[in-house]
């Protein structure tokens, strides 16, 4: 039972919001609901997302068109081989006073200085422009110069990343797949909806839509939402059924897996959960919630064996032994 004073009736009104901006995608992307879905729950959720898939399945529109729904001030980088770290965070810049000619640096924010941030291809950069979101990510501020700034309220990120095995990209760092709260496959469309792309996209331009008023609101609401502890026992227990050295760890978790998910996988497995049950209409979690949003939740935080990359074994497929095994808490 929510018992948070007045949570209710902020659901109830931000229920109509989340819908209207859903519609607003729609008038623009052609398919990808599920993907949709996804995004809107990690808005509920204040988390970040890895969208998966390869050049052309509209990607960087679907970031921009939410961005253009929510109203945000929204930022773009091109990740390349040769960005540098201050190219997304920003830099110290000497300044000139005019009128004493006196000299200070001052802090230029940099593209990351946004409501909501697309790191466009994020693992065509090496590693060490990678985690320079680290800090903003985590702790939602940047550090420049031994000075601390703010980042702007909400904040998000949402990174594009090609697959893995194509030629030019760089895996990322585990510390920073571990701050996305979802990593969603992002798949081809179907026959009826690439045909649907085609009309659409060879005609006039479709316009953005126009932003739904008041969503900011909306941004981490799950945290305020609480949940049954069986719930949020069952979470914990699957998230530990993914390390090989649990004993609640079904076989093909012993046999594939390197190393499991962590305490954060956790933690945003159970907030993810909450997300999914608010985009129902429900207050509280259930055990299907989670079960919804494990793979999105934890695809991204468990380590395959070579032998199982060899075997063209998937991560999805481990996470399916572990719901069918892992104890029902």
């Amino acid at each position: 039972m929510v018992d948070t004073p007045g949570l209710v009736e902020k659901i109830a009104q931000g229920g109509e919001r989340i819908r209207r901006v859903q519609q607003a995608l729609g008038l623009v992307i052609v398919g990808q609901d599920e993907t949709i879905h996804h995004l809107l729950a990690a808005l509920l959720a204040g988390g970040h997302v890895l969208l998966v898939g390869v050049p052309g399945l509209a990607k960087t529109l679907l970031v921009r068109t939410l961005a253009a729904a929510l109203g945000w001030r929204f930022r773009r980088v091109q990740f390349t081989p040769d960005l540098m770290p201050s190219d997304i965070l920003g830099s110290e810049v000497l300044h000139t006073d005019p009128a004493t000619g006196g000299r200070t640096f001052k802090f230029a924010p940099g593209p990351v200085f946004a409501n909501l941030l697309l790191a466009d291809e994020i693992n065509r950069t090496p590693p060490k422009t990678q985690s320079a979101l680290l800090e903003a990510m985590q702790e939602r501020t940047v550090t420049a110069g031994g000075a601390t700034h703010e980042l702007p309220s909400p904040f998000m990120v949402v990174a594009t990343q090609n697959p893995i095995e194509q030629e030019g990209t760089y895996p990322l760092p585990e510390a920073q797949l571990d701050r996305f709260l979802f990593s969603l496959l992002v798949p081809y469309p179907s026959a009826g909806e690439e045909e649907r792309i085609a009309a659409r996209t060879s005609g006039p331009e479709t316009p953005p839509p126009p932003p739904v008023a008041d969503v900011a609101g909306m941004v981490a609401i799950a945290r305020e939402v609480p949940s049954p502890p069986n719930v949020a026992s069952w979470a914990v227990a699957l998230v530990r059924a993914t390390r090989p050295e649990d004993p609640t760890a079904p076989p093909r978790v012993k046999e594939f897996l390197r190393w499991g998910a962590g305490p954060r996988a956790s933690q945003h497995l159970l907030l993810a959960a909450k997300a999914e049950a608010l985009l129902a209409g429900r207050f509280a979690p259930t055990r299907d919630d989670v079960r919804r949003v494990l793979k999105p939740v934890l695809r991204h935080r468990i380590v395959l064996r070579f032998n199982a990359v060899s075997e063209g074994i998937r991560a999805d497929e481990v996470l399916d032994a572990v719901l069918e095994k892992a104890p029902r808490a």
